[in-house]
């Protein structure tokens, strides 16, 4: 059964009952369905579809039907269609941000400027990137040649579920791929108003499709799935070690954006009246549930009490409350299970002996109901600690101090994760020296402007393989040479 989309862009729960494939909206092979609950509320709001591997199946035989005519568009009409993408993205913000405000607790204000706004800008960058591009090179009398790597299934998180989708979908639709997209079920209803607004633009059938379902039924369907070329996967690093497991029998290309416990090393010569509390918030915007959020602030010894009291006054300022109230900076953990993670690992930082400067276990005074966690810093934190080894993907940040330069690098550098770090200074020359010997994918410097064309991703077990830019567009392409070619 076929059915229109609702034309108020919202979803409604025939629609959310549905997928997207073949450019059109579907009825699952076998009807089952996942609620979606507001993390404010702890409430149902919503029931999606639930789909099987037969459902994967369909998507990507749309898919595969759909590959030869679209690699085949010209670069004009793939930049044109992804500008189509982006207008409507910015036309229906105000939508997209309420949803995300009620899939995964972004505070409306921060949805409305960071989640829908970013997200937009990687469909910018994917079409500028594209026009730009130049597939075709000549190294003597060879032709390298770059052409889509064909059927890509891509698996984005709950914590950034609009941005990530957009991350992934934009370029590989702008390389000539087709896709097979499953959001997280935690977070699903972005997904399907992105979708609609797929649809909307005009993108021909079978060139972006939706399952949504779990990570065990759809997400390793995909992952086996022969005629899927290509994985590229958001999410823990467990998750990524299960798809990669699954993809390895059929030899496909995966991309993995995992984990990562990044630090922020102060020098010595810093402004730590500035540093410090950017740094704070820098670690837990969106409630600390970010990969890249820089969770261990690094610290000269000597400096340790300024800093724990700058902190502690950045972080009891923070309003945390419903994220439908406009003076609220952080709304609840986006799910329960998160919650009771980060209220695990908590008590695992008082246990193991770090002191608690501000926050800590339990729920925020005032707020009896909803997944909302106390803004939370831990200082004298042992490298050894679970807190500074763990992700925690919450709002805590753990306070390290260091004796030298070497030691910072070393603290820096001490953990299984290599995805962001960040550094702080005064002296150019010392901050870019100290930057070159953290081993980790991206390092920004002295808290930057957001570059949506800077390569990102893992050094270790944060991942492999980059997204946004140019390096994210190149994931999508194969590179083929044709040898006495001039």
């Amino acid at each position: 059964m076929t059915t229109q989309p609702s034309a108020s862009y919202r979803v409604d729960p025939h629609t959310a009952q549905l997928f997207y494939i073949d450019g059109q909206w579907v009825e699952p092979t076998q009807p089952a369905s996942l609620a979606v609950i507001n993390p404010a509320t702890e409430q149902v709001v919503a029931e999606v579809a639930s789909g099987t591997g037969a459902d994967v199946d369909r998507a990507v035989a749309a898919a595969r039907r759909a590959l030869v005519g679209w690699a085949a568009t010209s670069v004009a009409e793939r930049a044109g269609f992804l500008e189509k993408i982006h207008g409507l993205i910015l036309q229906r913000q105000e939508v997209l941000a309420q949803a995300l405000s009620l899939e995964m607790g972004a505070a409306i204000s921060f949805a409305r400027a960071m989640h829908v706004p970013l997200a937009a800008e990687h469909v910018r960058v994917a079409r500028d990137v594209l026009l730009d591009y130049s597939f075709q090179t000549l190294q003597g009398s060879t032709a390298v040649v770059r052409e889509p790597i064909g059927v890509c299934g891509l698996i984005t998180p709950w914590n950034w579920p609009l941005y990530q989708i957009t991350a992934k979908v934009a370029p590989a639709i702008a390389a000539g791929c087709t896709v097979v997209l499953k959001p997280s079920e935690l977070s699903p209803l972005s997904a399907l108003l992105f979708a609609q607004l797929v649809h909307d633009a005009g993108l021909p059938a079978g060139v972006f499709n939706l399952v949504n379902g779990s990570g065990p039924e759809v997400g390793a369907a995909m992952a086996a799935h022969a005629d899927i070329d290509m994985i590229s996967i958001t999410g823990s690093n467990r998750a990524g070690a299960l798809v990669a497991q699954a993809a390895a029998a059929t030899v496909k290309r995966v991309t993995q954006e995992l984990g990562g416990k990044s630090p922020n090393i102060l020098l010595p010569d810093a402004d730590f009246a500035k540093a410090v509390p950017l740094g704070v918030m820098s670690a837990l915007r969106n409630v600390g549930q970010s990969c890249s959020a820089p969770t261990r602030m690094i610290v000269p010894r000597q400096r340790l009490a300024e800093v724990e009291a700058l902190a502690a006054a950045t972080a009891q300022g923070i309003v945390v409350g419903d994220p439908q109230n406009a003076q609220t900076v952080l709304g609840p953990i986006a799910n329960r299970a998160q919650y009771d993670r980060v209220q695990a690992m908590i008590d695992a930082g008082l246990s193991e002996g770090a002191r608690l400067v501000c926050g800590g276990p339990g729920r925020v005074e005032g707020l009896p109901k909803g997944f909302y966690a106390r803004p939370t810093v831990f200082s004298e934190v042992d490298p050894a600690m679970r807190i500074a080894q763990e992700e925690i993907f919450g709002p805590v940040l753990c306070i390290l101090a260091y004796d030298s330069l070497d030691e910072a690098v070393a603290i820096a550098n001490h953990t299984v994760y290599g995805l962001s770090a960040h550094v702080q200074g005064q002296d150019l020359d010392q901050v870019r020296a100290v930057a070159a010997r953290i081993r980790a994918g991206q390092v920004l410097l002295n808290y930057p402007t957001w570059n949506p064309m800077a390569p990102f991703g893992g050094y270790k077990r944060s991942g492999n393989g980059r997204e946004f830019g140019v390096q994210g567009f190149e994931e999508y392409l194969e590179t083929k040479a044709i040898v006495g070619f001039a």
